[in-house]
């Protein structure tokens, strides 16, 4: 069981390599293999520079903004509206990948712990207990596929929907609004798709207060 967001990462890309995680407009589909590597490449560019501010954040409306919450979580870094902007440079430019944060970013494993903080006066295993509680009422798993909307990625819903697929290990998709509905999540039962129902918020109000 994960004690941190970062180790829950690493668990979820090493048990579904091939699954798919997160599919995306521009992007097509990531598998988890796929999406641990992308995030780890925002998290050397966040430290390839130095010591990066505690606090992060990135609001540039595409799917690099869930990426980037991803590699502060696992660089133990905390995420709030307040935080330095990640350098668009570490989102697909010239710092991704950095090779000069590979060993900050592998040398974190020893300091990211469960009262790491993270969001909102949550620490990374109070941000997990809620996952889990949460996780048990969705029943959402490796064959659950979640559409979720692209123009609310900001949102505080939609980024726990987000959290909670990654706990679920199932499949996010990302559209736009206005193509998404209805959405939601679907089931493959018996080879056969279930009809999706319309993506519904309200499971996910208030998770982070």
């Amino acid at each position: 069981m994960a004690s941190t967001l970062r180790e829950l990462l690493i668990q979820r890309a090493a048990r579904l390599q091939e699954r798919p995680a997160l599919t995306a407009p521009d992007w097509g589909t990531l598998t988890y293999a796929q999406l641990r590597n992308r995030v780890e490449g925002v998290a050397l560019g966040l430290l390839g520079d130095g010591e990066p501010p505690a606090v992060q954040f990135s609001d540039t409306g595409t799917p690099w903004d869930w990426i980037a919450e991803l590699a502060a979580a696992t660089s133990g870094l905390a995420w709030e509206a307040t935080g330095a902007r990640v350098p668009a440079a570490a989102l697909g430019g010239p710092l991704f990948n950095a090779e000069a944060g590979r060993g900050p970013y592998h040398g974190r494993e020893q300091v990211v712990i469960g009262t790491t903080p993270f969001h909102g006066g949550l620490d990374q295993g109070a941000v997990l207990f809620r996952l889990e509680r949460l996780n048990r009422r969705l029943g959402w798993d490796h064959e659950t596929a979640v559409r979720l909307p692209l123009d609310r990625l900001g949102g505080t819903e939609v980024r726990a929907a987000l959290w909670s697929a990654l706990f679920g290990g199932s499949h996010a998709m990302l559209g736009r609004e206005e193509a998404s509905r209805p959405s939601g999540w679907r089931r493959l039962l018996g080879g056969r798709e279930a009809p999706p129902p319309e993506w519904d918020p309200v499971p996910f109000r208030g998770f982070w207060d």
